[in-house]
């Protein structure tokens, strides 16, 4: 006997549920509908548009250290399905990934149209409909099935899968709430920090390696690669600062003080040591032509004359006063943030369907039965670096099998 599987979302969650379904059970029909005129949007822009699909961590108490919200409930899903799985799901359909330094991992083509093509021949080949600019206005249980309605008719389904990605705003969970679940407020995470009129903005486009950056007055903090816009901070160490304390700094609407230091994990009192010996070793090098730190020119250029230290002066002329200005300036860079940018076009929320409401074993509702959710619809998400695909992956997966399962039992019985 047939049943019918919704998957409301078409993007790197709702997909992988749809294709991965369809496969595992041929008895079952598989809708897709996607309020966009267009499919696997995020999936496309992605890493540049080469598509992050997942990261080099294969390890779970490691992977899920990268998720400021979610890592015990994906302790769980990924013993079914993670990163390792991932790379021989696509390895599996001729889809080979290769390592970038960092860890973050692409396919080969380095292009996402590669990852678009291969689910949408999985569509092709398994019977995925797939419905487009299809709006979901309301979805009710009803004799024991399931009336989705949408803005042109309603289908019937005996499963659910909710994909539809991250909301902005509470409200627009209203429509799932009715369903008697309950909802982690959204937030915005994975943005930039916005600094209007400081001067470093004339740096924009110098990157630094290895920075640490730490939010002031709290307990977060990040290290890595820092970039320098014309509108302010980016790069892997913020990104990664502001998933962290998304809900902290969305409670401050934006105005808040980071502190950068520019070396790294040199604390201030190694710098004074390590300040010490560069006097007595170079005391006749001017500052301007001699920086001992591995920073770029334009920064160190910009941090001296920030400390007022003229082009004349030398390592052993400094008064205890600059010298202290420009060990401060190294380690506790002082910037006032005030607003944020979203980055590129990789919107991420935290918040969402409270995961104590879902079973992290077969992503279904413990509200209602054979309803299922996948992907940034649940309070989830990760820092920046392909854990947010992966986690789309892994629960879309978990959806999938866990309703095919659900139907090869009935028909046991």
């Amino acid at each position: 006997m047939t049943k019918t599987l919704v998957v409301i979302g078409g993007g790197a969650a709702g997909f992988f549920c749809a294709i991965n379904a369809a496969r595992q059970n041929p008895l079952l029909t598989v809708i897709i509908l996607e309020k966009q005129n267009k499919l696997l949007g995020k999936v496309k822009v992605s890493g540049g548009g080469r598509c992050n699909v997942t990261h080099k961590c294969y390890e779970i108490a490691e992977l899920v250290k990268s998720y400021p919200r979610g890592q015990q409930f994906l302790k769980k899903a990924f013993h079914w399905f993670n990163a390792n799985h991932t790379i021989s799901w696509f390895a599996e359909r001729g889809i080979e990934l290769h390592i970038e330094p960092d860890g973050r991992m692409f396919p080969t083509s380095n292009s996402s149209q590669t990852i678009i093509d291969c689910f949408t021949a999985e569509a092709a080949k398994y019977g995925v409909q797939i419905k487009q600019s299809t709006e979901v206005v309301e979805v009710l249980p009803f004799n024991q099935q399931w009336t989705v309605t949408t803005k042109n008719n309603t289908i019937t389904a005996d499963y659910i899968c909710i994909a539809a990605g991250g909301y902005a705003t509470v409200d627009k969970f209203s429509w799932l709430q009715k369903l008697g679940h309950s909802i982690a407020p959204p937030v915005p995470s994975l943005f930039t920090f916005n600094l209007p009129k400081n001067p470093i903005t004339e740096l924009m486009g110098l990157a630094v390696t290895k920075v640490s950056v730490k939010i002031a007055g709290t307990k977060w903090q990040s290290n890595g690669p820092l970039l320098v816009t014309h509108w302010g901070l980016s790069g892997p160490a913020i990104l990664k600062l502001s998933a962290w304390a998304a809900r902290d700094l969305a409670n401050t609407q934006y105005k808040f003080r980071a502190l950068i230091n520019w070396l790294g994990d040199i604390s201030e009192n190694q710098l004074r040591e390590k300040w010490l010996v560069l006097r007595q070793s170079i005391p006749s090098q001017k500052l301007t032509s001699r920086n001992p730190f591995g920073l770029p020119t334009r920064l160190w250029q910009f941090l001296l004359d920030t400390a007022e230290v003229t082009e004349k002066v030398r390592w052993g002329e400094l008064t205890t006063v600059t010298q202290n200005k420009l060990i401060q300036l190294l380690t506790a860079h002082a910037f006032d943030v005030n607003g944020k940018t979203t980055f590129k076009e990789e919107f991420v929320t935290c918040g969402g369907i409270q995961l104590q409401e879902v079973d992290p074993n077969t992503m279904e509702s413990k509200k209602q039965p054979n309803l299922y959710f996948a992907g940034e619809i649940l309070d989830i998400d990760g820092i920046t670096g392909g854990y947010n695909f992966q986690n789309a992956w892994t629960t879309g997966w978990i959806a999938a099998k866990s309703i095919s399962d659900k139907i090869k039992q009935q028909s046991m019985e």
